[in-house]
């Protein structure tokens, strides 16, 4: 578990960051999506040696993106076996079956596992042996937001949490992973994996992915029954949604508020709690408690293995709500000015 002197809680910056560290090592990121190929370019721009571990299918677009990188590409087997450090960063719900298949049979005593997220050590769907370190750098942002900060001289934040240390080695090695990819530059949290599996996915399921979604189809839906038009609806309850966002982003919800007319703050402080009131609170901790318990982790897993027919279902369905049907034609006229950003080197 984590060393005593791995203090929860606390915030590091660059002087507290020694990068010569990771220099040291030799590094396998497996799996080439937005996370692998961030980590990957800013870990090698950061003058570490890189390589990249995927299934060798020569038509995927994770092996001709590495390979147009210029990377050098190995099966993951090879690369787990050729590097001191193995950051593993295909999806959850294939990590337990990479590992087992390709990573553990080639581990050696003070090679060091690193994650991106929790799930299959917090709830051990992956148990590494004892003789290697383990630990999680998490940026708070997607990849592509990653590598642009890093090039140019900033970054995002990072979690840094050690499950299991070795010889006393994880704890630096881990904020020195962090710096490497630009997490030092805005500030590296350490946290554990437990904090940061849980409210990870709680916040998706009751905020960010989920309480969001259900709240805009919920609202959207309630204006189309009273009689207003799918394209007033789609403004008020989604389209401006970002620009709420992007204030209480900028400057907490203070900021918002000072940004929006008093009859909207009136509103939403009298109005809102009405909407989100004790009975939702009890339903997030419901949600949280499934969490908690690994209940959440398997039935995705089971649902994962089974072949997905449930989650298949669900994606369709949100698919073909009509919010999408009328937001697909009004995006269609809007030239935003934050296109969704390609991967660049």
């Amino acid at each position: 578990m984590a060393s005593e002197a791995f203090q929860l809680g606390q915030i590091l910056y660059d002087n507290d960051v020694n990068l010569d560290l990771i220099k040291q090592k030799k590094v396998a990121v497996i799996g080439y999506g937005s996370q692998g190929h961030a980590h990957a370019l800013n870990l090698r721009d950061s003058g570490v040696e890189v390589v990249i571990g995927l299934r060798m299918n020569e038509g995927s677009p994770s092996f001709a993106l590495a390979k147009k990188d210029e990377f050098k590409v190995l099966p993951t087997a090879e690369a787990a076996k050729w590097a001191d450090v193995i950051m593993i960063l295909v999806p959850d719900e294939l990590q337990k079956d990479v590992y087992e298949q390709s990573i553990e049979p080639n581990l050696e005593e003070g090679n060091m596992l690193v994650f991106a997220h929790g799930f299959n050590i917090h709830f051990s769907k992956i148990v590494p042996p004892k003789n290697v370190g383990v630990f999680m750098v998490a940026p708070k942002g997607p990849g592509h937001t990653v590598r642009r900060e890093y090039r140019l001289g900033s970054g995002v934040p990072c979690l840094v949490a050690v499950y299991q240390d070795y010889k006393d080695q994880v704890y630096d090695l881990a904020l020195s992973y962090a710096g490497a990819i630009g997490g030092s530059k805005a500030g590296i949290l350490k946290t554990s994996f437990k904090e940061e599996t849980e409210t990870d996915l709680f916040g998706e399921q009751a905020v960010l992915c989920g309480g969001l979604t259900a709240l805009i189809k919920a609202a959207f839906e309630t204006l189309i029954e009273a009689g207003y038009s799918h394209e007033m609806a789609y403004f008020e309850c989604l389209h401006e949604v970002k620009l709420i966002t992007d204030l209480v982003f900028e400057g907490g919800i203070p900021n918002m508020f000072y940004s929006v007319s008093n009859t909207a703050e009136y509103g939403a402080y009298s109005r809102g709690h009405r909407v989100i009131d004790d009975s939702i609170k009890a339903k997030m901790k419901t949600v949280l408690t499934e969490i908690q318990t690994g209940q959440f982790a398997d039935e995705w897993l089971n649902e994962y293995s089974s072949g997905g027919k449930r989650f298949k279902e669900l994606r369709e369905a949100d698919k073909n709500h009509p919010i999408e049907r009328v937001g697909e034609m009004i995006r269609s006229k809007i030239k935003f000015s934050n296109q969704k950003d390609k991967l660049v080197n």
